[in-house]
């Protein structure tokens, strides 16, 4: 952890950037229906960064709480059939709703479905990078998700486990710069601020210890599943994989544009390539 804050210029070089949004951050709270104003910031926003020069990724959540809206029912299925049903009707209309907004900002979205299989098997690795690469050439973003439909235990806390860590994994599987996860918090904090007011800000993360591994008590929303814990987990992997990653507050989407001009925000994990990891080990052993 960081005593003296130190600047952040450097983040404007980054060229590669993933950034990844929770369920709570697409939807409205009170009603469960799709936020279309703060969905179309963001693709504005995106947009921009790739008018920019950068090459842009998105890992959206969404799909399940999207397709239990649609399918008009009152809570989530609490069985792995339903889920998945929720799934496939969601991801359909959570893309067609991406894809008509870039559109209007004269840029393509793409679809990629990733599974577990899809990192262990060393043939499906290698296409799933070779087709993120040539996308971002074409100037495509790619919106990433988990294939709830026929992943058989992503939804249990198998396989990827959510999208914190599928933004982290595909971060390392394409070189990524930066990934920039959009949370509900403005970062890390010493203790949960929601329950603890004397809960310190922590500006910048430099090794994850022991120490920064407790503060991750964050618990999970009732749209979403990603908890503080598992933000510092992908923090891991996007670190020891060269990626820098920084945790910011999805409540005004503004903050894309601060961080990419090198200004203070969220809390940043510096990376710290680590020779020792092995991407496709964690993977297979968690």
């Amino acid at each position: 952890m960081s005593e003296n804050i130190s600047s952040r210029e450097y983040i404007k070089d980054k060229k590669r950037i993933v950034v990844k949004i929770g369920s709570s951050s697409l939807v409205h709270p009170e009603t469960g229906d799709l936020n279309l104003v703060k969905i179309e910031k963001l693709v504005r926003i995106l947009t921009d960064m790739c008018n920019e020069g950068k090459e842009v990724i998105l890992v959206s959540s969404g799909a399940i709480a999207v397709g239990v809206k649609a399918l008009g029912l009152k809570n989530r299925p609490k069985h792995r059939a339903g889920e998945q049903a929720c799934a496939a009707v969601g991801q359909a209309r959570l893309m067609m709703v991406y894809q008509k907004l870039f559109a209007e900002y004269l840029r393509t979205a793409a679809q990629i479905l990733m599974t577990k299989f899809t990192m262990i098997n060393v043939e499906s690795r290698h296409n799933a990078r070779n087709t993120f690469d040539e996308l971002l050439k074409m100037g495509v973003i790619p919106v990433v998700n988990e294939n709830d439909t026929v992943a058989t235990d992503e939804i249990d806390n198998g396989s990827f486990g959510e999208n914190d860590t599928l933004s982290a994994i595909v971060a390392a599987l394409t070189h990524a710069d930066l990934l920039i996860l959009l949370s509900d918090q403005d970062g890390l904090y010493t203790d949960d601020p929601r329950s603890n007011p004397e809960a310190k800000f922590i500006d910048t993360v430099d090794i994850i210890d022991e120490k920064i591994l407790a503060m991750g008590k964050g618990a999970g929303t009732s749209v979403g599943k990603g908890g503080m814990s598992t933000k510092i987990a992908a923090a891991r992997i996007a670190t020891d994989s060269g990626a820098d990653m920084i945790i910011a507050n999805a409540k005004d989407l503004s903050v894309l544009t601060e961080i990419m001009e090198g200004k203070r925000a969220g809390t940043l994990f510096k990376a710290h390539k680590n020779i020792d990891f092995h991407l496709i080990n964690y993977i297979t052993n968690n």
